[in-house]
């Protein structure tokens, strides 16, 4: 076992690694290959800089490409992660073949990468046409979504379904965003990342340093909101719960700490809409942290007290993971993954409104017993089923399952 498996299998135990090693040995010699649109921002990208390692450290030939594009391209796909979430939106002809136009251009780019990898993962909808552009592959393509597709623009559904029906299989996060497709359908919840910079324990002093250098006080309640800042994320309405509760709670500090995803256009006017709306609220702290900035988050979770993740849609929701292993109760949203990690009343609260956040966020603060005993219970739920050794086990389980073409696949 290498060193890196090995600190694993102290938070996991050896028998989850052992399995790691029982599947690999039925994917000896392949190549495989992920797809997505940025290497900095956002849940996927995350993801990957912790997957690909990992499976590297277990022999597996893996590489990890990155369509390039331009401002109308990205404009595009963002229009098609707000449609695919359930905004009603039209796509002009023009966005629409620039989008093709640039997967074609990275299709002949990446054409020997993709052309003979015998397992590919395709990422979201930017690069799912790429598809086409191979119709004598070697291997398997399976499209992983990642976002909330449950109830889409039934146009743009309809448009993206004609390159998704291609694919050899699809994975989604949870069963409520899965779609009619004509292929194999797998369900695989994300992952967090235990001995990451992010989610790795820091001692009390380090915390504290790194805190009130952002200006917040250690020692009166905080809550917090990590995410993009993007309008599913609802960050306004975070700053409206804040304001209810401190009507009841006076020394209550509030945190939006986040930063831009390279593939959205959209984050500045959701960062001018959440200044505004802040105005000069010295206990406000809007943040603009880099996408590297892990150490940072870690703390900033860790010092608060009540974390939310008032999305208003969410794909799954890695921010709800990274506080329940603090062990923080979430105030989270009523909506997407946020649903299968926060047990209303036993890991955090399920909300759909400020009102109903600043309800929630109030009760925990004057409950402190209550909010030490659901922290305990979040840390534990993760452990059991939201990390990365999961995520890995049971991606190995669909490579198996695709490539031995066994007659009794096995679900996930």
């Amino acid at each position: 076992m290498s060193i890196l498996l090995d600190r694993y299998a102290g938070i996991v135990g050896n028998e989850v690694i052992d399995q790691l090693y029982q599947l690999t040995a039925l994917l000896e010699s392949i190549r495989v290959v992920h797809v997505n649109s940025t290497k900095q921002g956002g849940g996927v990208a995350e993801i990957l800089n912790k997957l690909i390692p990992l499976k590297k450290e277990l022999g597996i030939n893996v590489s990890w490409e990155v369509i390039e594009g331009t401002q109308d391209f990205f404009k595009c796909t963002k229009n098609f992660h707000n449609a695919l979430q359930g905004n009603n939106i039209k796509i002009s002809k023009f966005l629409l073949q620039e989008y093709e136009n640039v997967n074609r251009k990275n299709a002949e780019r990446l054409s020997n990468t993709l052309n003979d990898a015998d397992i590919v993962f395709i990422h979201d909808p930017q690069p799912v046409p790429l598809l086409e552009s191979f119709p004598n592959r070697k291997g398997e393509w399976i499209w992983r979504c990642h976002i909330d597709v449950s109830h889409p623009s039934r146009t743009i559904w309809k448009y993206i379904k004609k390159y998704i029906k291609n694919y050899d299989a699809s994975i989604f996060s949870i069963p409520a965003f899965s779609q009619i497709l004509p292929h194999v359908q797998y369900l695989i919840p994300p992952s967090i990342d235990p001995l990451s910079e992010k989610n790795i324990e820091l001692d009390k002093k380090e915390i504290e340093t790194i805190a009130s250098g952002f200006g917040i006080d250690t020692k009166r309640p905080t809550m917090l909101q990590v995410s993009r800042y993007d309008y599913f994320k609802d960050p306004v309405g975070v700053i409206k719960a804040y304001r209810l509760t401190k009507k009841f709670v006076p020394d209550l500090q509030l945190v939006l700490a986040g930063g831009e995803a390279t593939d959205d256009p959209e984050s500045q006017s959701v960062i001018d809409d959440v200044r505004e709306t802040a105005g000069k609220d010295p206990d406000i702290h809007i943040l603009l942290l880099p996408s590297d900035a892990h150490k940072s988050i870690n703390a900033l979770q860790r010092s608060s007290d009540i974390i939310l993740q008032k999305s208003t849609r969410e794909g799954f929701g890695l921010t709800v993971t990274e506080g329940m292993w603090k062990g923080k109760p979430i105030i989270g949203g009523d909506t997407g993954g946020i649903r299968i990690q926060v047990v209303n009343h036993q890991t955090g609260f399920l909300v759909r409104t400020p009102e109903g956040a600043a309800l929630r966020t109030r009760y925990l603060l004057l409950h402190r017993d209550k909010l030490n005993e659901m922290g305990k219970k979040a840390k534990e739920f993760v452990k059991e089923n939201f990390l990365l050794t999961r995520h890995l086990r049971e991606y190995l389980t669909v490579m198996v399952s695709l490539l031995h073409a066994q007659k009794e696949r096995i679900e996930l």
